[in-house]
């Protein structure tokens, strides 16, 4: 079962109710948020500003003290932006601690993000929890690159993640479930497909994973239709991804996030993170042999719990061995209920703030030399509703004159 199954609150939102969707945290929560918004089209409801919705659901994020602080933000900011909205809480902070949104007012409501779409089906219909979207993800309400989730839940317990606690253990969704909803939304006009989750390479149905999957998907779907790997921890990238990324011809787009968290191995050890700082930059060596024009992006936390000035020097010169594309950089920031918080050796604000402004620099650089390398090359291009074309390599460009909303085009970078 995808998803664990929790009693369906009493449904009373009405048959048509004006809805707002406020989203926080990860691509996983943009696909669930994008369903919420679909199973609401579904039952006759509208897309409404904060201020004049019936309804305002806030999907909320977890994953550092500060994703929290943002989170209770969201919700104080929808009770104060509309005085009548029934507020629906849901996500991972809500999972975590409940009481905190419920006592903010009676118009709050908790759901568990199990239970949301059975809030959400029409009266007297219902919609699975663990099945495809009621309407298809497709049109303006949404966007242009379509995420499918496959995966919840992580069996990995990071030092400084709770999320784990939030979604549970790693779940995968039925391969055949996953097969056809790709096919719908590539029936439906849909050109690059995302597929998403919270430990994404741990997919594992009836012995089926990662690879296995989207070589079935590959067959199921035409050669217009490229699917694109969202976050994947280095663990979980084996020979059998690589050689299938290497051999699809762009169809799985050469790009992969790959989150590093820190170049430091006492500092990845302490992290409790899965791999070891010789394996990932081997990892690295053997993606680029494969795909010379690899892009590869990363996730960077700056400020651990005892990391020091060596530790940090370890962290950049990963960076620049690893040649990345693009670098989400994170200054650490304490979680409540996590072991690197309860740690007495938490790195001063002013030192994090100085060692992100290095990182990010180095970012830049790096980020310069990528597009240099691949200038006079020419990639496919997804054009996005803004004016704006994705590239495969994940570049932001502007969308070739002409060039129509949705489809792929050939782009000179």
């Amino acid at each position: 079962m995808f998803y664990e199954r929790f009693d369906v609150p009493e449904n009373t939102l009405g048959h048509a109710p004006t809805f707002h969707i406020v989203n926080l945290g990860c691509k996983v929560n943009r696909v669930e948020s994008d369903d919420f918004a679909a199973a609401l089209l579904a039952r006759g409801g509208a897309s409404a500003d904060q201020g004049s919705a019936d309804l305002v659901i806030v999907n909320t994020c977890t994953v550092t003290g500060e994703a929290e602080k943002k989170t209770r933000k969201a919700v104080r900011g929808a009770l104060r932006a509309n005085e009548h909205a029934r507020v629906i809480v849901t996500g991972c902070a809500a999972a975590i601690d409940p009481a905190v949104f419920e006592a903010m007012d009676a118009r709050v409501q908790v759901v568990p993000k199990g239970s949301m779409m059975g809030l959400l089906a029409p009266e007297g219909g219902a919609f699975e929890p663990h099945g495809p979207a009621p309407v298809l993800r497709v049109g303006d309400e949404f966007p242009t690159r379509v995420g499918i989730k496959v995966q919840d839940g992580c069996n990995n317990a990071c030092t400084y993640c709770i999320v784990h606690v939030a979604r549970g253990r790693a779940v995968s969704r039925a391969a055949d479930e996953v097969v056809a909803e790709a096919v719908r939304l590539a029936q439906a006009g849909v050109h690059e497909i995302v597929l998403t989750g919270i430990n994404l390479g741990s997919y594992d149905f009836e012995g089926m994973n990662l690879a296995d999957l989207l070589g079935r998907l590959l067959a199921a779907t035409d050669a217009d239709v490229r699917f694109r790997i969202s976050s994947i921890e280095p663990r979980d990238v084996g020979d059998d991804l690589i050689d299938l990324m290497a051999k699809a011809d762009g169809r799985i787009c050469r790009h992969l996030h790959l989150p590093l968290q820190s170049g430091s191995p006492k500092v990845l050890k302490e992290m409790v993170r899965p791999y070891k700082a010789d394996y990932f930059a081997e990892l690295v060596e053997r993606l680029y042999e494969a795909m010379p024009m690899l892009s590869l992006s990363t996730d960077v936390i700056v400020g651990f719990p005892g990391e020091t000035e060596e530790d940090f020097q370890e962290t950049l010169a990963m960076a620049r061995r690893c040649r990345f594309s693009k670098m989400h950089i994170f200054r650490y920031s304490m979680r409540e209920g996590t072991p690197a918080a309860r740690r007495s050796d938490q790195v001063p604000s002013e030192v994090k703030a100085e060692r992100a402004k290095r990182l990010e620099e180095l970012e830049r650089r790096l980020r310069e030399d990528d597009r240099a390398r691949r200038a006079g090359t020419v990639e496919l291009a997804l054009v996005e509703t803004d004016g704006v074309a994705t590239t495969e390599s994940y570049y932001a460009v502007e969308a070739p004159a002409g060039a129509r909303i949705g489809e792929l085009v050939e782009f000179e970078l």
